[in-house]
């Protein structure tokens, strides 16, 4: 059995002094090293070489493609629309690898990804019969499906299918925390509906107070303040009357009145002695 040797550390008492202390200690200790994983490395190697193909398939199949295409546009345009013809396969595989525990859900992507590279071999065969070489292209198109099919051998082997017990379990908690997921942006949607509802609601609220008595004063209690009512012009002698009668009794408060009513110019003191006179005729 092989080994190798690598180097722990331990705490240990150390006295300096008649004062002890904990401090490290470093020790080598040897320690069996497991064998070789070769299946694992077997499947890197597969599927780093795996990679490796897509990538030549991709350059070969987006030269021809874009040539192709670039007999009726700019030949920028052209290779880049080749580009999504592989793309797309290599996009199906990659939700395929995704979904490699759920069989059900690797089935359309995985059709989707046989229907992608069936146009992409096409459009690679009819570029090598437009180009007068047939079989060039055939052999062109061939490395495609070959990629293809040696991606779908990886894929088979990394897939891990699930018994059907367990599959309705994983089913029913992805549902869960799906419906979970779904209720963060309901509920962020129903919040910010709300808000909306009650703004509209707040900005259509102009009607008058249900309270005809808009003061908040009870009908039975007299108002400490009265103001006197509003009638057509008058005499400064008529407004002070008016007030009075009111129940006005601040001269300030008559003073304005006159001043609203009968003549904005008049002095407090005009104002002062039409009151006395009233209150005297009174």
């Amino acid at each position: 059995m092989k080994t190798r040797t690598i180097q722990r550390t331990r705490l240990v008492p150390h006295t300096v002094n008649g004062k002890t202390e904990m401090v490290l200690d470093r020790y080598t200790v040897d320690v069996p090293i497991p064998p070789r994983d070769w299946d694992r490395t077997v499947l890197t190697a597969v599927t780093a070489a795996a990679g490796l193909l897509v990538t030549v398939t991709v350059v070969w199949s987006t030269a021809s493609i874009g040539d192709l295409l670039a007999r009726v546009t700019i030949a920028p345009a052209a290779y880049a629309a080749a580009v999504a013809f592989d793309l797309a396969w290599i996009l199906c595989m990659a939700v395929e690898w995704l979904s490699r525990y759920d069989p059900a859900r690797a089935s359309l992507p995985r059709r989707m990804g046989h229907g992608a590279l069936a146009i992409a071999m096409v459009a690679v065969g009819a570029h090598g019969w437009l180009a007068g070489q047939v079989a060039i292209g055939a052999i062109g198109a061939v490395v495609s499906g070959i990629v293809k099919t040696l991606w779908t051998v990886v894929l088979r082997h990394h897939a891990k299918p699930l018994d059907a017990k367990t599959q309705q379990w994983v089913d029913k908690q992805r549902a869960e925390a799906g419906g979970e997921l779904a209720m963060v942006a309901i509920n962020r949607e129903l919040t910010r509906a709300r808000s909306l509802v009650a703004a509209e609601e707040a900005a259509l609220r102009t009607g008058p107070d249900a309270d005809p008595d808009e003061s908040g004063q009870s009908a039975d209690e007299p108002d400490p303040n009265p103001q006197p009512e509003l009638t057509g012009p008058m005499t400064v002698k008529d407004a002070v009357r008016t007030a009075l009668d009111s129940g006005v009794s601040d001269p300030d408060k008559i003073l304005s009145y006159v001043r609203q009513r009968a003549d904005a110019n008049a002095k407090p003191a005009t104002v002062d002695r039409y009151i006395r006179l009233a209150r005297l005729a009174g």
